[in-house]
């Protein structure tokens, strides 16, 4: 039985808070910490412990008595998770810091072009939403508050709920292909950053010549009828950059295994062409 003490403090297990109107205040499921902590599977005394450490925010308060929502649920769920993962608490206590910034400087709309009047039809890329352990997942040890950071600043991800978005299924699966064949998520990161400076060069080439030659053209500045202009152009743009691109990359690979072969083996001798080939 509890204790009277018990019964008036924040540990208490009272029924849902009530709005003005008798139900639960806002429609919104909420626990009182014993709750909570039965819910997400772990003891009064750790989600104390977690308030502690500053690893939830703070729960909402009628007088004295606090009410946990659905939110703090999540995150006690994603920190067991994390810590099962091999996450040390002062790890998981810098992802989620990193993680409550990116909700608040880059929403999943804005990733997404959601915020943007705009329509263009050249990206086809489709979003993907990750809880934070399975973004852990997905790069086992990377995800590291640096690279979250970088991320969310690339544009990468953003903080939807409990949940991140990532801007791209395609970009999601090829960045942890990269890092399961041994490459750090950092300088994923960083090739990243620059192959996007790289390809909005790239884009602004072409943006030159649809306002140099083609909107000069258009006897209408319906919004119908430019996208459909862009639609046309879209398939030819794209084939043009592959195509460049794929001759780029036979080059400089090339370039670059030549040069490997000739002068990165282990025991740092050059080979000649001929003990390539064999007698």
């Amino acid at each position: 039985m509890a204790s009277a003490n018990e019964q008036h403090t924040t540990d208490g297990a009272d029924p849902p808070a009530e709005d003005p109107a008798g139900g639960p205040t806002a429609g919104k499921r909420e626990f009182r910490a014993p709750q909570l902590a039965e819910a997400a599977g772990i003891t009064t005394r750790t989600l104390r412990f977690y308030r502690e450490r500053k690893l939830l925010p703070p729960p909402r308060r009628e007088g004295r008595i606090a009410w946990y929502d659905e939110h703090h649920l999540a995150r006690l769920r994603s920190i067991t998770a994390l810590l099962a993962r091999g996450h040390t608490l002062g790890g998981i206590a810098d992802l989620l810091d990193a993680f409550e910034k990116g909700r608040d400087v880059r929403t999943a709309a804005e990733v997404m072009g959601l915020d943007s009047a705009v329509v263009t039809p050249f990206s086809e890329e489709i979003p993907v939403r990750l809880t934070p352990e399975e973004l852990a997942d997905r790069f086992q040890g990377e995800v590291t508050p640096e690279n979250l950071a970088d991320s969310l600043d690339l544009g990468y991800v953003a903080v939807d709920g409990d949940e991140f978005v990532h801007t791209s299924r395609r970009l999601l699966d090829s960045s942890a292909e990269l890092v399961a064949k041994g490459i750090p998520l950092a300088d994923v990161l960083a090739a990243a950053r620059e192959l996007r400076t790289q390809t909005d060069e790239i884009a602004a080439t072409f943006a030159r010549l649809f306002r140099s030659h083609l909107l000069p053209r258009q006897q209408s500045t319906d919004p119908a009828e430019l996208n459909d202009l862009l639609t046309q152009l879209a398939p030819t743009a794209k084939q043009i950059v592959e195509a460049e691109l794929g001759l780029a990359l036979d080059r400089r690979v090339r370039a670059e295994l030549e040069d490997w072969l000739g002068t990165g083996q282990p025991d740092g001798q050059r080979l000649d062409p001929v003990d390539e080939v064999g007698d």
